[in-house]
């Protein structure tokens, strides 16, 4: 079947429903609570049906967990509604600065939320993205570090998230290297969303762009679904491949979370009880370990990855989870995994924001 004529997959084909009362069963005591966490990849947004905003944002960052500042992602929010559609995505930068401005009053605790902003821009205008990303940084002010524009595409329409549409082999067209190089020259970093087997691609990108400072989110997007579904063996080892040449280029970093996602095919949010940390811990170790060997605990970092992963797993149970496969590292290697390799790639200044 051609793509033209797959069925185009849905919101809720994609993002998995968060189920507050199912997430309640499951109560762990709070591992290692006194270590530092900067969560590094959250999003925030208001949509029908679905609310996550500042209220939601702390009740999770205060569940247990030492968390003393996290970063925002990109996820569409609060656009602008009119003016030049390349300028619509500032709209949500001006929002959550706004929020980050909330958090640093202190009245919601000691965490400063939101410290580290991605935004997005669309790097395919080439050279005209230029004036876009200065409009990103007036908005966010000392916040705005980077943006995201997802390259995440598979011949499945299935499997593609349907709020996005990139074309195939988007990080290899001149137009969006045109846009890349400015993002570099104007020192910001690049987020990058994409499926396993476009990680390659993400690899000639970054050698022919050695300035450039990129971070993988959610370890590759391993896809567990549809044409995936049953491989998992054979993912792997593609995946592993990738990752591996991947973390030859000393310009990328890696984010270990974001397989709670359906694309993942991990069915935790199948099961009768939300999963235990044990649970969690098992089925990730291997994805974890390998880009922990691969890129070093000073080049990746733990991610939440919420709301989005919260339809499978509560967030105190998800960073039990990620102390569980670091149990075995250095007091060293755990600093930078979970805070330190944050801080230094989203350049946050934890001693000033504390």
């Amino acid at each position: 079947m051609s793509t033209a004529t797959q069925p185009t997959a849905t919101a809720a084909d994609y993002y998995l429903p968060v189920r507050p009362d199912w997430l309640d069963r499951r109560r762990e005591p709070i591992l290692e609570p006194d270590l530092a966490i900067v969560d590094p990849h959250h999003h925030l947004w208001d949509r029908p049906g679905w609310r996550y905003l500042m209220d939601e944002l702390v009740a999770d960052t205060n569940s247990g967990h030492n968390i003393v500042a996290t970063v925002f992602v990109q996820a569409r929010a609060m656009l602008r509604a009119s003016g030049p559609v390349e300028m619509k995505h500032v709209g949500e930068t001006e929002f959550v600065n706004g929020a980050a401005a909330m958090s640093a009053s202190g009245i919601y605790g000691k965490t400063r939320h939101c410290a580290g902003i991605v935004g997005h821009a669309d790097l395919s205008l080439g050279s005209r993205v230029e004036p876009v990303l200065e409009a990103q940084l007036r908005a966010g002010g000392d916040r705005f570090r980077g943006i995201r524009h997802s390259s995440a595409w598979d011949a499945d329409a299935k499997v593609r998230n349907p709020a996005y549409n990139p074309p195939p082999g988007l990080l290899g067209e001149a137009a969006f290297r045109e846009g890349f190089a400015v993002l570099g020259r104007l020192g910001l970093s690049y987020d990058a969303w994409l499926y396993h087997p476009q990680i390659d691609e993400l690899t000639e990108l970054a050698r022919a762009f050695p300035a450039n400072r990129v971070v993988l989110d959610h370890v590759g997007g391993p896809i567990g679904i549809r044409g995936y579904a049953g491989k998992r063996d054979q993912v792997f080892a593609t995946w592993q491949a990738s990752i591996k040449a991947l973390a030859s280029c000393p310009n990328v970093w890696v984010k270990l979370g974001g397989l709670g996602m359906r694309i993942g095919g991990f069915d935790f949010h199948a099961q009768a009880e939300p999963p235990a940390s044990e649970t969690l811990a098992a089925a990730w170790r291997p994805y974890f370990e390998t880009c922990i060997e691969a890129f070093g605990p000073s080049r990746a970092m733990f991610e939440s990855n919420f709301p989005v992963d919260k339809g499978s797993y509560s967030y105190p149970v998800f960073w039990n989870a990620c102390k569980l496969i670091a149990k075995g590292a250095s007091a060293a290697e755990k600093a930078d995994l979970f805070a330190g390799t944050a801080a230094r790639f989203y350049r946050l200044d934890l001693d000033r924001l504390g």
